[in-house]
């Protein structure tokens, strides 16, 4: 998590917390980004390299050692089996990348098919499979018999490489994909996603008071309701400085209304901006400021991050999957991501500019509403199994312990109240 100046005087700055602006993407990043990139990328190399390596093999290299030095029909013979041989495996690792898919969607949860698709790995193989045959295919056709005999040597022995090269990545693609599907190591790559949105942030930015009591009063004038306007999705990312920016020159408070992870739909709310008429560039400003998107990301939403947890803790409890073990795993995970809440003081509400006013006013994520989210579903399904009772109240015995007062407070009513809830289950099982 990055911003202007987190945790330094006279920039924008967050009372307590970092302030928390997305990540800057430049276009570099973002052109690679989607899955069919890279693939399409590496194919198209093969083209641009089997249109000029023939014409290099006919007018400048000629006869080179120690590459293909068979003739017409063993040339013809080599890529064809190449360009059919390929093509079927091609065919064979998307099949696989589907059904590993399928899998992880029924037996994980659906929201975790992002991670697959954007493995370097299976982009790569992919790419490297279809650029053989693609290849062969291309150099093929500038293979001569009769009067006027070619055959381009070094092409032939591209292709042969080629071939190597995709056994290679075939047995690392497999390697990947049976070790992307086992549940601790699924489990483990969104916890450590996780615990690096919670962990953001400097010991001085998480410091109450080092910023000083913020200077918060209510804006005197209208009140102008900022809204999606034709625009709908889930709230993708928040850009704060931005916001405090605008508000700053504009003399406005900003009040938002949404938080980075929630569905708005067209006309719906998405901030205050209290101080502002109607036709105000501000308005403008704080609607660019909130990006929409068709999906939710874990960067400026840690709940995202428990919610794919649990989710995957929910289908092992399952009457039809039935593995409570794994329940269990996911709980320990949900313990490491509540040990780093509960040591931190909940983010602060006020963003404030170089003069210590606030500016704008947020919704974060509090420790009670990632510990609602951790706990109460899981307890709820797992309340008549031997094991997840037991470790639930493990966590919250451990978390009450260490928390910081607020939250170990927190805690101990969420035990009571799974205790009531569950008919004295979870006091049993501690």
């Amino acid at each position: 998590m990055s911003s202007q100046g987190e945790g330094t005087r006279g920039t924008v700055r967050r009372t307590v917390g970092p302030v928390g602006d997305p990540d800057s993407v430049g276009w570099w990043e973002a052109t690679w980004r989607p899955f069919w990139v890279l693939p399409s990328t590496i194919t198209l190399l093969a083209v641009v390299a089997a249109t000029v390596l023939p014409v290099l093999d006919d007018r400048v290299l000629g006869d080179v050692p120690f590459v293909f030095d068979g003739n017409v029909d063993s040339a013809r013979s080599l890529l064809s089996t190449i360009a059919s041989a390929m093509i079927s495996v091609t065919g064979l690792v998307f099949s696989i990348t589907l059904v590993v898919m399928q899998l992880a969607s029924s037996q994980f949860t659906p929201r975790l098919l992002g991670s697959f698709l954007a493995s370097r790995t299976v982009q790569v193989t992919l790419g490297v499979f279809t650029s053989s045959f693609v290849f062969s295919l291309m150099v093929l056709r500038t293979i001569r018999g009769g009067d006027t005999v070619v055959v381009p040597q070094v092409s032939v022995t591209v292709a042969f490489l080629l071939v190597l090269t995709s056994v290679a990545l075939f047995f690392a693609f497999i390697h990947h994909i049976t070790q992307s599907i086992q549940v601790v190591e699924v489990i483990d790559r969104v916890a450590a996603g996780t615990a690096r949105v919670l962990g953001a942030g400097s010991d001085e930015e998480w410091r109450e008071g080092t910023a000083g009591a913020p200077v918060w009063s209510p804006i005197a004038g209208p009140t102008v309701v900022v809204t999606t306007g034709s625009g709908h999705g889930c709230v993708q990312r928040i850009h704060y400085s931005h916001l405090v920016e605008c508000a700053e020159r504009s003399g406005v408070l900003v009040e938002l209304m949404t938080r980075v992870g929630e569905v708005r739909h067209q006309g719906q709310e998405l901030a205050l901006v209290h101080g502002a008429g109607a036709d105000d560039r501000v308005v403008d400003a704080v609607r660019a400021a909130i990006g929409l998107g068709r999906e939710r990301s874990l960067p400026q939403d840690p709940e995202f991050g428990v919610r794919q947890l649990v989710d995957i803790a929910e289908r092992a409890l399952s009457p039809a999957v039935n593995d409570p073990t794994t329940a269990v795993q996911v709980l320990d995970e949900l313990h490491r991501l509540l040990r780093v809440a509960a040591a931190r003081p909940d983010r602060s509400p006020h963003l404030v500019d170089g003069h210590g006013v606030v500016r704008v006013l947020d919704r974060p994520t509090g420790f009670a509403r990632l510990l609602d989210l951790a706990v109460d579903e899981i307890a709820h399904y797992g309340a008549d199994d031997l094991q997840v009772p037991a470790r639930i109240e493990g966590v919250l015995a451990d978390l009450a312990g260490m928390a910081r007062p607020e939250h170990a407070a927190t805690v101990e009513q969420k035990r009571a109240a799974l205790r009531a809830r569950h008919g004295g289950r979870h006091a049993d099982a501690g």
